[in-house]
Formats: structure tokens, C-alpha cells, sequence
């Protein structure tokens, strides 16, 4: 049996990183992610070669639909002042509201990250890669907020705010009081006076 006629390629892949994001990739069954994308295994084989070619997909539009839209503001050619704060600020009322469908999930790549699959050079690089895209946007918006502070200085505060980010997305699956006390401290870190 092959791909249904009906095959929306863009829906199955964000089902099945639903999937993914809720199980970790040890943990999605291929019953489980034929169920979510409606499609039977022969036809998952034959769209995306293997489960591994199905969650590298699925992570492809994690990095796409959820991860860079919220750096969009970070990355234009001029970052307003107040637009780290506001991601910060975002986050945080994502991260409090307990209705939130994949809060309990934390991040995709940083649960990628402290699985198994981690050991996978081409998993490893695109962990790296999302690391290095929270890094730059950190950037460009420390600077936009401190114009003045040393390229050093605000180095090392954009260290400090994607270490605290990371924190809370590992957090949230455990302890919410724990990820929202990150958050806290990004907010403070970046508002407050971060000259040494």
C-alpha cells in the first residue's frame, strides 16, 4: 500500500514532530507515529526513507514554525532596543501558562540534546547550529539594549541568557517554578546593569 492520495506532506511532518516532542525519538513507537500522520509505515518508509529521515523532518519544522519565528525580531538588519526583553517576556508567559500543549515537552533539541541520539554526528550539528542561532540573535539584541557595552561584556551576556533559556527548557519538564525562576534571572541579567 502506498502514500494516500491525500498526502499532505507539511501536516504529517508537523504530526509526527508533535509526536517526537511529547515522546523523544527513542520513545515514538512506529504505531504511534502512523497513527498521528495517518500514514502506514510503507508509506512513511517510502516518503521519508526511515523514522530517522521522518524525525530530521520533523525537526527541520521545529527549527522553522516554532524556534526561528520567535527570533525574527533579533535578526533584522535593526533589532529595537526592548526586543530581547520582549522574547524573554514571551517566554515566560508561555512557559506560566499551564494550558500550554508542549510546556510539559520543554524543547525538542534540547531534549534531542540529552538523549541517546545525541551521540549522532549530524543530530550533534544541528543542536550545535540551533545553540549558535540563539547565541547570534542574543547578540544583536544585548547590543541593541547596551550600545555601549564592550563586545566582551555583551559576549558574555548572551552566554549567560542562552545558558538560562537552555536551563528553563530543561526545567519546565521537571520543576515550572524552576523554568520561570530562569527566565526571571535572563530578564534581571539583561535589564539590570551588566557591566562587571
Amino acid at each position: 500500500m502506498g502514500r494516500p492520495l491525500t498526502f499532505d506532506r507539511a501536516e504529517a511532518v508537523r504530526a509526527a514532530r508533535d509526536v517526537f516532542w511529547h515522546e523523544g525519538y527513542e520513545g515514538a513507537s512506529m504505531a504511534t507515529l502512523q497513527q498521528a500522520t495517518a500514514l502506514n509505515a510503507s508509506s512513511i518508509y517510502h516518503a521519508f526513507g526511515s523514522k530517522r529521515g521522518l524525525f530530521d523532518a520533523a525537526v527541520e519544522d521545529y527549527l522553522d514554525q516554532v524556534v526561528r519565528p520567535g527570533l525574527t525580531p533579533l535578526r533584522g538588519p535593526d533589532v529595537e532596543p526592548g526586543a530581547l526583553a520582549q522574547y524573554f517576556r514571551s517566554a515566560r508567559e508561555i512557559f506560566a501558562d499551564p494550558s500550554g500543549r508542549t510546556l510539559p515537552d520543554g524543547c525538542l533539541l534540547v531534549n534531542t540534546a540529552c538523549s541517546g541520539l545525541a551521540r549522532d554526528d549530524g543530530i550533534a550539528e544541528v543542536v550545535r547550529v540551533y545553540r549558535a542561532e540563539l547565541h547570534a540573535a542574543f547578540l544583536r539584541g544585548v547590543g541593541a539594549r547596551h550600545p555601549g557595552l564592550p563586545l566582551a561584556d555583551r559576549e558574555r551576556l548572551a552566554e549567560t541568557l542562552v545558558a538560562l533559556l537552555v536551563s528553563a527548557l530543561v526545567m519546565t519538564r521537571v520543576d515550572a517554578g524552576a523554568a520561570l525562576a530562569s527566565l526571571d534571572a535572563a530578564l534581571t541579567s539583561l535589564e539590570g546593569n551588566p557591566t562587571p
